[in-house]
């Protein structure tokens, strides 16, 4: 649980900051709410996530276009049973594509678009419909069990990182380039890279480090 903990976490925080990377605008929004919410004088920690929405907002879209697992973990059928249309015999090996389901046009608004907003409706993940369409862990009773984990886990770092450095891609023409590996999990082909240098009013938080 652990080791795929850790590969999904980082390959999701990777993206996350791609993403913030190709969209400026989003990226300086994300950092208006944690310096008005959060400061300078301290890291970002656990407490302070329910007080930054919009930073879970940029985790739940990063989820939605780049789920870790694209195919979510595999399921054996115990018995006879139709799903969609299809008969799915006891003992089948049953897969979910949890990334055609993310990118369905009949179930999401412009699909193919990085927009955190779409996550911003109050009570939006409670909502068991919308569960139904946005599965990055999975869904019902074997979802991922490390699912609160992976959230916090990679909200403080994006938080963390957003934070205490100002960030611009290496080449400043065009779009960060998103492709990837087809494996069990979602790899960018090339990792990404970028630039970063301390924010001004970090230095301080920073050296005590």
């Amino acid at each position: 649980m652990l080791t795929a903990g850790r590969e999904t976490s980082t390959l999701t925080t990777e993206w996350a900051m791609l993403l913030l990377l190709n969209h400026p605008k989003a990226l300086q929004k994300l950092r208006t709410e944690i310096d008005n919410s959060v400061g300078h004088g301290r890291l970002v920690d656990e407490s302070d996530i329910p007080k930054l929405p919009y930073l879970r907002c940029v985790v739940n879209e990063t989820l939605r276009l780049y789920p870790a697992a694209p195919l979510l973990i595999p399921h054996h059928a115990s018995e006879d049973c139709r799903v969609g249309g299809y008969d799915i015999p006891k003992g089948t090996i049953v897969l979910a594509n949890a990334w055609a389901v993310h990118r369905d046009p009949k179930l999401w608004e412009e699909p193919e678009k990085f927009m955190p907003e779409r996550f911003e409706a109050k009570g939006l993940m409670d909502n068991e419909e919308f569960n139904s369409k946005f599965l990055p862990f999975g869904i019902g009773r074997r979802a991922c069990p490390g699912a609160n984990l992976g959230i916090r886990s990679v909200s403080l770092a994006v938080g963390t990182f957003i934070q205490c450095f100002d960030w611009d891609k290496v080449e400043q023409d065009g779009q960060l380039d998103t492709d990837f590996t087809n494996r069990v999990t979602m790899k960018k082909v090339n990792h990404l890279e970028a630039l970063c240098v301390p924010r001004q009013e970090s230095i301080q938080l920073l050296s005590q480090l």
